[in-house]
């Protein structure tokens, strides 16, 4: 697969564009916290996001700052030399442009406690990555369904912020994501071609037990919950925009199977994404009814924290 790898990355570097963190953060909005600069403690009547936002913009920026684990565990699954250490090195930098502008972005507009989220990246980094299945073909199918998810994720945490900047600056990271799943996809789509069978058995295993990548951050789960009842993302999101999609893109469900191990994985692709596609109206009924009682009720929509 390395001279595809190599096309692929000529490809990439001619489409991508050169773009500037600092340009996208709103300076004018920052000022000095506590400690020794002898400013002012965070408040949370200080963030104008709503907390579902918060939530995603935290996870988002969690998920970005456990980039040294993704390198490291792409370099001992694939290499870090020839076309796909070139790809990989190129990938990491591009990455890492993200943590820094998102949290020069929470930190200007002090919309999340810097505290917290200093202390969840210490936790978070420490942790490490590891896919879930080894191998090329399952890491290559992991980083293609992430890129699309995190796109997803990115560019609605944006549109619901409120905040023209933010949403400026998760559609430009986004853009990334957006590239870097293409190559993905595109290599993993030449891994159908060569080996149809083991390829669609590590896409099958990726999506049934798929977690997003900062599943392990420091409370996830309420964090995700709210970001699920915000709009956000949520099961039904990973159905529309994500799963099915690609599904589609990589024609898995119809393209001539090598074998019995093939066409079983495409028996299992075709029933998980009807039951996703359940689970999807599921949520969106108890989603509204929840929503509906909550208004009904007075309370707050969702926690503060």
């Amino acid at each position: 697969m390395e001279p595809m790898v190599g096309d692929l990355l000529d490809r990439h570097l001619a489409a991508s564009r050169e773009w500037f963190p600092h340009q996208y953060v709103p300076w004018g909005r920052a000022s000095d916290f506590d400690g020794p600069l002898g400013g002012e403690e965070w408040r949370e009547e200080q963030s104008a996001l709503a907390a579902p936002v918060r939530g995603a913009l935290v996870l988002n920026l969690l998920t970005e700052d456990n980039l040294p684990g993704y390198h490291h565990a792409f370099a001992t699954t694939v290499s870090a030399d020839g076309a796909w250490g070139t790809w990989l090195h190129r990938w990491t930098a591009e990455e890492d442009r993200h943590s820094a502008a998102l949290r020069a972005y929470l930190h200007a507009a002090r919309a999340v406690d810097p505290v917290a989220l200093e202390r969840a990246r210490m936790r978070q980094v420490s942790t490490g990555f590891r896919f879930g299945d080894s191998g090329v073909l399952p890491g290559l199918a992991y980083v293609m369904v992430q890129e699309l998810a995190t796109r997803v994720a990115h560019r609605n945490a944006g549109r619901h912020s409120g905040d023209p900047v933010c949403e400026g600056l998760m559609a430009r990271v986004a853009a990334d994501e957006n590239l870097h799943m293409v190559f993905y996809r595109d290599l993993f789509r030449a891994a159908l071609s060569i080996e149809p069978g083991p390829a669609l058995e590590a896409l099958s295993r990726t999506l049934r037990a798929f977690r997003m990548p900062g599943h392990g951050a420091p409370d996830f789960e309420r964090l995700a919950a709210d970001v699920a009842l915000g709009g956000i993302f949520h099961v039904g999101v990973f159905h529309d925009e994500v799963a099915a999609p690609l599904l589609r893109t990589l024609k898995a469900l119809d393209m001539p199977a090598a074998g019995s191990r093939g066409r079983r994985c495409q028996d299992e692709l075709g029933q998980w994404l009807e039951a996703l596609g359940e689970r999807a109206r599921a949520f969106d009924e108890r989603r509204a009814a929840l929503l509906e009682a909550r208004a009904r009720d007075g309370a707050g929509l969702f926690r503060a924290g």
